[in-house]
């Protein structure tokens, strides 16, 4: 990312509008970063509606600031400051916006306030690294949120965005040094956080699924349909990490042992054995929408939305969230 020392035709005609007062020409210029300033929001926050709700507030804190805009820096990173400061501020006011703590030795923490990001959302023509795999995958947006606020932001900016460090220092008025050392306290964290995954976030990654990813995620679907719960079993890894959003408590079990308990809390019991599911993806991963049917309703309703990272065949994580009430995911409220 690179500013030009002169503005260009985009920054001069932001320039013109924004001391014309033209709001229409004002929005049509920000709105085209819309997706991936909700992206960079997002993994700042881990949350779609925060993302959703702090993209609105750079637009709005944009306009009011619009006569500090000189062309010095380019639209697209004048938006990026704000839309990181912006979301500092609101960390500032939220104390649920931090992971807990979990009894679960080698969990250490959890963050219950995570929700999946759905793909039809993603920038369309990404710049750089903006939405490549790695850095919009479950597992990183939960690793990001380890970092302190500003520490977090440091990271983003430099290791994801590729922004070098004066800039990086420039919009969250820090020293180069501090940038500098916090960048290293966060990748330190980052590779405790995420110790068996590929930690060069510059350095370009597959973006679609794999067709053993694509196998493995009909299967899913297949055995909740049938109530085939060794099918379902055979899909599982021993060492399988589970948790089901917003609730407390992840859990790494073996296949035999999550089926059992998902079968003693309900599952495939009366009421929750009549299933109709769809894949999809979300954060660029495997998911897939299951929609239950009660013995009176004549409907699947959409229930729930299990994201899988699947390693060499099998479901390694499932993260589960309560997908009713979320239109955002653009799924289907029924079957």
């Amino acid at each position: 990312m690179t500013d030009a020392s002169l503005p260009s035709a985009d920054e001069a005609a932001f320039i013109a509008a924004a001391r014309a007062d033209d709001t229409a020409r004002f929005a049509l210029m920000t709105e085209r970063h819309r997706r991936e300033l909700q992206v960079h929001c997002y993994r700042m926050l881990a949350n779609y509606e925060d993302a959703q709700d702090l993209t609105q507030e750079t637009f709005l804190r944009a306009w009011n600031k619009r006569a500090s805009f000189q062309g010095h820096a380019a639209l697209r990173t004048w938006l990026y400051r704000i839309a990181t400061n912006a979301c500092l501020d609101f960390l500032k006011k939220r104390n649920d916006r931090t992971p807990v703590p979990t009894e679960l030795a080698d969990v250490g923490s959890e963050v219950l306030y995570l929700q999946p990001y759905p793909d039809r959302m993603l920038p369309e023509d990404p710049q750089e690294t903006v939405v490549t795999r790695e850095t919009i995958e479950l597992a990183f947006i939960v690793a990001v949120q380890h970092l302190p606020p500003r520490q977090r932001a440091v990271f983003i900016l430099r290791d994801v965005l590729g922004w070098p460090a004066a800039l990086a220092a420039d919009a969250l008025e820090l020293t180069v040094a501090s940038v500098t050392s916090a960048l290293q306290r966060a990748r330190v964290t980052m590779r405790e956080q995420l110790p068996d995954r590929r930690l060069d976030w510059c350095r370009p990654a597959p973006d679609e699924l794999s067709d053993d990813e694509r196998a493995v995620v009909r299967s899913y679907v297949d055995a909740h349909e049938r109530n085939d719960l060794d099918g379902l079993m055979s899909l599982l890894r021993d060492d399988l990490r589970f948790v089901m959003l917003p609730e407390a408590g992840t859990s790494v079990i073996t296949a035999r042992d999550a089926v059992d308990g998902w079968v003693s809390g309900g599952l495939f019991q009366r009421g929750y054995d009549d299933w109709r599911g769809v894949t999809t993806m979300v954060n660029r991963m495997p998911a897939a929408a299951l929609y239950r049917r009660t013995p009176d309703d004549p409907e699947y309703r959409l229930f729930t939305i299990a994201v899988l990272h699947i390693v060499d065949g099998k479901i390694a994580e499932l993260t589960g969230f309560d997908a009713a009430g979320k239109p955002w995911l653009d799924l289907p409220p029924t079957l």
